[in-house]
């Protein structure tokens, strides 16, 4: 079983979506009203702008290969000319440019059941691809600090007559969930008035709400907003409420993840990180991937 930091969706179909929603995306010179009045444009701030980062002494940096995977759209894919892309790759790129380590730089795709072995094995020195930070993990690897977190969110469908913009109007209703996810239990944790509706599959619970035998939906703030937006959805419903956030059922967000022998490198990927994160490029790329944004 894959444990990536999103484990709660794993839906047939994902590149689609994706392709689907950038293409709406660029179809107009101004996001779409219908999801930016919904949710922010900017990512929140994972690095205080006051803190300097030392860099630390590359010099002794013979390579940096990333290993990333391209089954995890829109943060790792290959576009429609074959060539490596998406918000993690593009970030790589970015963290090699600010480290001076752009000849040292290569970024690899493999499997994604091959990347904790790999990193093991000296087949690379980080990982870029959206894997789950665990205590298991915790052990045997070294993470920078985060530079996105996803959160999870509601869709509602627009004919339901829900009286309220907040989730405690949805109290009492019917709202579906992937089972035994994340986001059952969280849900359940933090909505125990809204009566949670279990499905076997995200293409299910969706279909569900498009066909009105549920009121609203509790899913990955990531993909939902790309259905909500695609023809998939048929214009059907809208995001409610949040976003909403949790480390404890949703994880620590993205981080980069290296051997635990080299501490060097965590320093380095903090220091670009927080870099990125105050001269504006971590947001240009947020708003490149995200335009109408996952907040």
């Amino acid at each position: 079983m894959r444990h990536r930091m999103i484990t709660s969706l794993v839906w047939r179909g994902a590149r689609d979506l994706f392709a689907a929603f950038m293409m709406l995306a660029a179809a107009s010179t101004a996001p779409s009203t219908s999801l930016a009045s919904e949710s922010g444009d900017r990512l929140p701030l994972m690095f205080d702008s006051r803190e300097r980062l030392a860099r630390p002494d590359l010099s002794t940096i013979v390579r940096l290969r990333i290993l990333t995977t391209v089954d995890f759209p829109p943060f790792n894919f290959t576009d429609q000319t074959g060539r490596l892309s998406g918000f993690n790759v593009d970030l790589a790129r970015e963290i090699c440019a600010e480290l001076k380590l752009e000849a040292k730089c290569q970024i690899q795709a493999i499997p994604f059941d091959e990347l904790e072995r790999t990193l093991e094995a000296n087949g690379g020195e980080a990982v870029m691809a959206g894997i789950a930070v665990n205590p298991d993990r915790r052990e045997r690897f070294l993470f920078s600090r985060s530079y996105i977190g996803i959160p999870a969110r509601f869709a509602k469908s627009r004919s339901a007559d829900i009286p309220g913009d907040t989730a405690a109007a949805l109290a009492g209703r019917r709202v579906g969930v992937v089972e035994e996810t994340a986001h059952e239990a969280m849900l359940k944790a933090f909505f125990p008035g809204i009566i949670a509706v279990p499905f076997e599959t995200g293409e299910a619970m969706t279909a569900a709400l498009k066909e009105k035998k549920i009121d609203a939906v509790f899913s990955d703030g990531l993909r939902l907003p790309f259905w909500v937006a695609s023809d998939a959805s048929e214009k059907c419903c809208m995001l409610f409420d949040g976003p909403y956030l949790s480390e404890k059922f949703l994880g620590e967000g993205l981080s980069v993840m290296v051997r635990r022998t080299d501490p060097l490198l965590v320093s380095a990927f903090d220091q670009a990180l927080a870099e990125l994160s105050r001269n504006g490029r971590l947001q240009d790329l947020y708003l490149r991937y995200f335009p109408n944004g996952l907040y």
